[in-house]
């Protein structure tokens, strides 16, 4: 492989020896899912589930599931305040679905009481798509990541209605509306590349991770 990405992604593929150190939010959802598809990629991966957890990581991962249990349990086990100082420390953080709307400054269709952790300049609406019958999936090019195109579900989905000047959008559905974003070393997703296999966006964040670490 060749690019501005190789020599990052050779070191991510070096071994859990020596790769880099990156924490699944293991609250709720998703968290196996994310944790084979870093593990693959060489990342030594560890569940978060209490503050004590993020001293021992570079990146963190904000899976999807339901962000209004997962916001709740992050304040129960606090650690809602020390994820929102990290991140604004610069932790490289990737959120999927769920996750996205847990890293987005700004929610459409908040329940009453909900919180983020924030960084993304962005505007995020829940369940923008409908409910569970209304998952789909289907194929979005990234330039950013190349060919071939994404192959993304979309599960209860937020949607991105609005990006700001900090943010930079990624990917797009044929309509116009953004479905993925980065700021920095923040990356968030509407859709689930965890569930259909698709790594590259990992392999991003872990370039981001191996970056600063």
């Amino acid at each position: 492989m060749s690019g501005p990405h190789a020599g990052v992604l050779a070191e991510a593929r070096s071994g859990p020896a020596s790769g880099p150190r990156v924490g699944v939010l293991a609250l709720q959802g998703d968290v196996r899912e994310h944790a084979g598809l870093l593990s693959g990629l060489g990342a030594r991966v560890t569940r978060v589930r209490r503050p004590d957890d993020l001293a021992v990581i570079d990146g963190l991962v904000l899976p999807g599931g339901e962000s209004t249990v997962i916001d709740k349990l992050a304040r129960l086990y606090g650690l809602r305040d020390p994820i929102r100082d990290a991140i604004a420390a610069g932790l490289p953080v990737f959120g999927t679905c769920a996750g996205l709307i847990l890293l987005a400054d700004r929610i459409v269709g908040a329940i009453e009481g909900q919180q983020t952790f924030g960084g993304l300049d962005v505007t995020v609406r829940r369940n923008a798509f409908g409910g569970q019958v209304d998952s789909f999936e289907t194929d979005l090019d990234v330039p950013a990541l190349g060919a071939p195109p994404v192959h993304a579900a979309f599960i209860r989905a937020p949607l991105i209605d609005q990006v700001g000047p900090d943010a930079l959008a990624l990917a797009a559905l044929p309509d116009g509306r953004v479905v993925a974003v980065e700021q920095g070393a923040l990356i968030g997703t509407s859709f689930h590349p965890e569930v259909t296999g698709e790594a590259r966006f990992h392999r991003r964040f872990l370039d981001h991770v191996i970056a600063r670490s």
